[in-house]
């Protein structure tokens, strides 16, 4: 989805921006299958300006995840654009490693695609269209900068450790690395308040908020204002909803404060169910 700066950069991972990389028991793996089907809407100061979709299913042992997206309403008066993303892997004890990651946004007067292989975090080929080229003030991506990383699709995976409450302060505390075709960030959450939240079809309970910080590594020139704009805020926030039959959660709604009011995305529809095959087999066993 094609959005205004400084709101766009912020909002572009809004759906897939955030992550975690834990372990957990091998034991717990079984039960940990679950489909996420969810509608979003965008506005920007109450005005609505785009929808998507989000579409997530968790195997044993692999996960897909896809979103797509447009703009609506008054904003097609001024643009029109529309954009995908897709992450395909594995899970490694409980933790989602991508092995393949897609991006593309095509508006009315430019286009963005980016297309990666990974293995166990890291970025083994990548390429982006059109390229960024190299400026005297762009902070340089090294091979470094590519280990250890999860792009923004897999990123949005949120495992929570253990067997015990899903909705802990401890579901926010974690510091993310996501590399997505053109820069290397970082991504603090922390833990703010617990929320109840009614979506129009699915979802109806509680949702853990957290405040996210953005920190930019490689692949950004320092002086751009929107980079200072992002590295400056300080009530960017995230409400994480769990998905059924796992131990994931992911975003229900991200907002961000910009020059022209609050961006929000949030869930209109939010249905999750745990994994057929995952009921069926706990079916047999009892």
């Amino acid at each position: 989805m094609t959005l205004p700066r400084p709101v766009g950069p912020a909002l572009g991972w809004g759906i897939a921006a955030f992550s975690l990389v834990l372990s957990d028991a091998q034991s717990s793996l079984a039960s940990a299958q679950g489909r996420l089907d969810a509608s979003y809407s965008v506005s920007l100061a109450g005005v609505p300006f785009g929808k998507g979709t989000w579409s997530i299913d968790i195997r044993d042992d692999q996960f897909t995840a896809t979103a797509s997206g447009g703009t609506t309403g008054i904003m097609r008066l001024f643009t029109s654009g529309r954009g995908a993303s897709s992450a395909h892997g594995t899970l490694l004890q409980g933790q989602p490693l991508a092995v393949t990651y897609t991006s593309s946004v095509q508006t009315d007067k430019k286009y963005d695609e980016v297309h990666m292989l990974l293995r166990a975090g890291v970025v083994k080929e990548y390429t982006a269209e059109p390229p960024s080229f190299p400026t005297p003030d762009r902070v340089p991506i090294t091979e470094a900068h590519r280990r250890g990383v999860a792009d923004p699709m897999t990123a949005s995976l949120m495992r929570v450790a253990g067997t015990g409450d899903l909705f802990s302060p401890e579901a926010c505390q974690r510091k993310l690395a996501i590399f997505d075709g053109r820069m290397r960030y970082d991504l603090r959450f922390s833990f703010k308040r617990f929320e109840q939240v009614r979506s129009e079809k699915g979802y109806q309970g509680p949702v853990a908020v957290c405040a996210v910080y953005f920190s930019p590594v490689a692949g950004y020139s320092p002086q751009r204002a929107v980079i200072k704009y992002l590295i400056a805020l300080r009530d960017i926030e995230v409400a994480l909803a769990p998905i059924a039959g796992t131990r994931f959660m992911v975003p229900y709604r991200a907002s961000i404060p910009t020059p022209f009011g609050s961006g929000i995305l949030e869930a209109t529809q939010f249905v999750s169910v745990p994994n057929p095959a995952a009921a069926a087999a706990n079916n047999i066993k009892h």
